[in-house]
């Protein structure tokens, strides 16, 4: 089976630089995974993706040799085993709030014994290889959104989940979660930036994987620094938007 590069990664101790597609499209995909990327994740929950366009953009990305990642829109086994069957090596499942939760996540992405995982790798076995079914367990990442107040109460127990690979933060859900406004890079100090501490200090006990969103590539090397590993930077949509706004704004101010 094709190697998860995303592990390799880990297993050297260097960090994975996530980029995030919330277009609907497969030519902006292909765009996007030849800019060198370690990974690339759909986003199905607050993206304009559903899954009849994920089959097209896991297309377009294995012109390349990023990881094909997908972020769920819930924690819902039907909607896991498909996306893992047109070839995702990467599961982001958002809003777990509690080991029930956590467990439910991972074994849906898990073949038997280990999990409930239907057989049937339609796209699978042409992106994976032939051997897909017998090692897809060890080669899919696993990764549990931390983001509720619930889930604060409960990281020892989602974090010891047996089969879960890491941990993503969305800061902004996290901020809401305790009361503050949402949005990304808090500052030190910040109640949002220690619980993400707080956060990745507990994953560092369970030796897990820890990923953050993050609004500029300034404070995603900060968090590498604090020892996270994946590290999201923006979106398809905000590069185009902020890139396009750019241009118009300084050819109109220059006349």
């Amino acid at each position: 089976m094709r190697k998860n590069k995303l592990k390799q990664i880990f297993k050297e101790g260097k960090a994975a630089i996530n980029g995030w597609l919330e277009i609907p499209s497969s030519f902006s995909a292909e765009v996007m995974s030849h800019q060198g990327w370690d990974s690339l994740t759909i986003d199905m929950q607050h993206g304009a993706i559903d899954h009849s366009n994920v089959l097209q953009i896991f297309q377009a990305i294995s012109t390349t040799d990023v990881v094909p990642m997908a972020r769920l829109n819930w924690n819902e086994p039907g909607q896991i085993m498909k996306v893992l069957d047109a070839g995702a090596y990467g599961i982001i499942c958002p809003m777990v709030s509690n080991r029930e939760q956590a467990e439910k996540f991972v074994q849906a992405c898990l073949y038997p014994p280990k999990g409930h995982r239907s057989f049937g790798p339609t796209r699978g076995f042409m992106y994976g290889g032939s051997d897909y079914v017998d090692n897809a367990n060890d080669e899919i990442l696993k990764l549990a959104m931390i983001e509720t107040k619930g889930a604060l109460k409960e990281l020892d127990k989602i974090m010891s989940t047996p089969g879960i690979d890491g941990v993503y933060i969305g800061p902004a859900d996290l901020s809401l979660a305790i009361g503050e406004k949402p949005g990304f890079d808090k500052p030190e100090g910040h109640p949002t930036y220690e619980q993400l501490v707080n956060i990745l200090k507990h994953a560092k006990k369970h030796n897990l994987v820890a990923g953050i969103h993050n609004a500029t590539p300034e404070y995603a090397k900060k968090m590498i620094d604090l020892g996270f590993q994946i590290v999201t930077v923006g979106s398809d949509r905000i590069f185009m938007s902020d890139g396009a706004k750019s241009i118009v704004s300084k050819l109109k101010n220059k006349n």
